[in-house]
């Protein structure tokens, strides 16, 4: 069958056969699209569903055999948005609750999601493989994150003064250029560069900043509640900060003490249940000890389970005192979210900055200030 038509046929599914019959790998491929898709249609996809993607019979597959067949039939990058579909649209909680299937699968952020809203459900067994998954990914985040949070943090390129730490980014084509000039070879027809020229950075003030993350750990805010973790383990890592992160929903938890492990931070986390944010702020109150040298980063949607006359009376308390409020609606990859309007204009205007970033944006953002 001509390769457009197989994938029309994968695309469409049910009442499809008519642009010709499956057969080997292909007609894999439409049972385990089968086994996940017939769940639009109200099928349970072990076995028996409706019609689904690829051939109209329902898929008869289990579990463990659709992961196997996922992973042996599909490209990588296919089956990290098959996981994604399965975990986050259908609700396969399976894929996290069966220690197996967990050394199976891909890791992604979208199977950490799942880890952590499951994780209270896992016997130790199977919590012990989950540990290492979300480990693994974990780590991916902060490889991925940390090179560009450090260079906005730990200063800006300072053309006037030269430096011997030499890194490529420190590295200053042009000056080097006009340096060696003496060392054009006209019969090699090249510049010989026997003195490479790095400008130094210039250093962040040395006294330290009190940091403090309270994010908001409602179902809702589970990616933001990653990328906290991470930011928050890479930013205790500067000299001029001191840096707490705070978890909460009806309740306050101070997970400062795990900073340094993500892991272990993210593993503690309770998603799920109300919000009040009061509470939390009030807490991030009783921390404060200089409030002309702290930061306090407020990360929730601002659906307000509490009072939000506490709430504002307690922002504007901190903004008053000198503390610089940060209200982020999400603190992820995307640097997007949908947060209460009317209580986000409330809290701007007693003084707090309200937005939603990336983390880099964070990282600008409180490089600015300790500038």
């Amino acid at each position: 069958m001509d390769e457009r038509l197989i994938r029309w046929r994968l695309v469409l599914g049910e009442g499809s056969q008519r642009l010709g019959a499956l057969t080997g790998d292909d007609l894999g491929r439409a049972e385990a699209l089968d086994f996940l898709y017939e769940r639009e249609a109200g099928g349970s996809g072990a076995g028996g569903g409706s019609s689904g993607a690829g051939g109209g019979a329902g898929s008869r597959l289990t579990i463990p055999e659709w992961i196997n067949q996922v992973h042996e039939l599909f490209p990588r990058r296919t089956v990290e948005l098959v996981q994604k579909d399965a975990l986050q649209r259908y609700q396969m909680t399976d894929l996290v609750l069966d220690r197996d299937l967990l050394e199976r699968v891909e890791p992604s952020e979208a199977l950490l999601q799942a880890v952590l809203r499951t994780k209270h459900l896992m016997n130790d067994e199977v919590l012990t493989a989950a540990r290492h998954l979300v480990r693994q990914v974990v780590q991916q985040l902060v490889e991925r994150l940390r090179p560009r949070l450090m260079r906005s943090l730990t200063g800006r390129r300072d053309p006037q003064r030269r430096s011997f730490h030499k890194v490529a980014a420190n590295f200053d084509a042009r000056r080097t250029i006009r340096a060696n000039l003496r060392n054009w070879s006209p019969t090699a027809g090249r510049l010989v560069i026997s003195d490479p020229i790095f400008v130094a950075r210039t250093r962040r003030e040395s006294q330290k900043w009190q940091f403090i993350i309270a994010v908001d750990q409602s179902g809702s805010m589970t990616t933001s509640v990653i990328h906290s973790a991470i930011t928050a383990s890479i930013f205790q890592q500067l000299p001029a900060l001191r840096t707490h992160l705070i978890a909460f929903d009806t309740e306050v938890v101070d997970l400062t003490s795990d900073i340094a492990d993500p892991v272990e931070t993210l593993m503690k986390v309770q998603l799920g249940g109300g919000t009040d944010i009061a509470r939390a702020m009030t807490y991030v109150e009783s921390l404060v000890t200089e409030p002309r040298r702290t930061m306090a980063v407020l990360i929730t949607d601002l659906e307000e389970g509490g009072s939000q006359r506490a709430l504002i009376q307690c922002v504007r308390r901190l903004v008053e005192s000198g503390v610089r409020v940060l209200v982020l609606g999400a603190l992820d990859s995307a640097g997007t979210a949908a947060l209460n309007a009317d209580l986000a204009a409330t809290l701007a205007h007693h003084g707090a900055k309200v937005a939603t970033m990336t983390p880099h944006h964070l990282a600008e953002w409180v490089a600015e200030v300790v500038r």
